[in-house]
């Protein structure tokens, strides 16, 4: 991946370092020249606080590639992951309950060992994704849409699971996102204000990133079944939101209906093979006088988590592939379907960054 850019005006001058790394691919498709990439490549990092998007076209073809990245490059969970938590009582457990805390036990021990995950105090990681949305229904009707991948990179900070940021490029549009431990929020390069809402988990660190944070949140699951994946016998762990955990998550525009995940432990090595997640949320029609009608968005998740090596001791996987699909249907609103899929490798992980610190995950300003 490409982490500095030439200063082209300047010869002896010093190369500009990338605030997010972007896949050779990308950086080769911006022009036949090297000079003409780099030029492009300034360019576009110049047109990120410009007007630049006051084109129909291009705003368009953003807010598409902003669709996309807020849905399957950087969801979020609404169930608050709580560290240290992995010493709970059996004796008063269902058979279901008890067995997954065993299986969360096995994938601690497959993921490194418990002193090996908890010295895990801070970690950065670098990827490159491909992304496209691969089909697009309107009603009854199936409308072809153009069903390209567009290559792109991301950085990642995390101190705990509620303290975290991204960054995303794909193709000339990035988001950004995080949380504080009391708030979060994502913003895009075509937007001037700041989404908010309660603090939560990215749904990206328990894609075998962080088996801390996964063994935290696993180890409150229940044993539901069995499951082949990629010809490995797995087992089934499934976590429900509480009510009182999505009344709390929700917001004065906003219902979360539901929010369910499934994952799936490999009985030969105790790793976990798949990560699955459905949600609904309700946008309310009526703020003030909420009669229950409104926009439903559904949303289905799949992610295939392979590629697994140490990493000064912790097992972290280093590819996968997401399939998404999302429904919207309701009043006033045309029922569609869309289907999403994102291939994902990581280039590096570090653990314990130095001089790492809660400042970091500030909000923008104003937040």
């Amino acid at each position: 991946m490409r982490k500095l850019c030439p200063n082209l005006e300047k010869e002896d001058a010093l190369e500009t370092i990338l605030e997010v790394p972007i896949p050779d691919e990308m950086f080769n498709s911006m022009g036949t020249s090297f000079a003409l990439r780099c030029q492009n490549m300034q360019s576009w990092m110049k047109a990120q606080t410009s007007d630049k998007w006051s084109s129909p076209v291009i705003l368009a073809r953003i807010n598409e590639l902003c669709f996309i990245l807020y849905h399957i490059g950087s969801p979020v969970i609404p169930l608050q992951v709580h560290l240290d938590n992995l010493h709970r009582p059996v004796r008063d457990s269902t058979i279901q309950a008890s067995t997954a805390k065993y299986i969360v036990q096995q994938y601690i021990a497959a993921t490194g060992g418990q002193p090996a995950i908890s010295g895990i105090r801070s970690m950065c990681v670098i990827g490159k994704a491909r992304i496209g949305a691969t089909a697009f229904h309107l009603g009854d009707q199936t409308v072809k849409g153009k069903s390209t991948e567009e290559a792109g990179g991301f950085v990642l900070w995390q101190m705990n699971p509620d303290l975290w940021f991204l960054e995303f490029v794909v193709s000339g549009c990035k988001v950004c996102s995080g949380s504080n431990g009391k708030v979060s929020w994502r913003h895009s390069s075509n937007q001037r204000s700041v989404n908010t809402g309660p603090s939560r988990p990215l749904r990206r660190f328990l894609q075998g990133l962080d088996p801390r944070a996964t063994a935290n949140l696993f180890i409150d699951a229940v044993c539901i079944g069995e499951k082949v994946i990629n010809n490995e016998d797995c087992f089934i762990l499934k976590l429900e939101t509480s009510q009182s955990t999505l009344d709390a998550q929700s917001g004065p525009k906003y219902e979360i209906i539901h929010h369910t995940l499934w994952g799936y432990f490999s009985q030969r090595s105790g790793l976990l093979l798949q990560l699955e997640d459905s949600r609904m949320v309700r946008i309310k029609g009526n703020i003030e006088n909420d009669d229950g009608d409104g926009v439903f968005w559904e949303t289905s998740a799949e992610s295939v988590i392979e590629d697994y090596r140490y990493v000064d001791g912790v097992n972290v996987a280093h590819s996968g592939k997401t399939s998404m699909r999302v429904f919207r249907y309701g009043e006033q609103s045309a029922n569609h379907q869309r289907e999403i899929e994102e291939t994902w490798k990581i280039e590096e992980v570090n653990f314990n960054i130095w001089g790492l610190s809660n400042e970091f995950f500030l909000p923008p300003s104003g937040h």
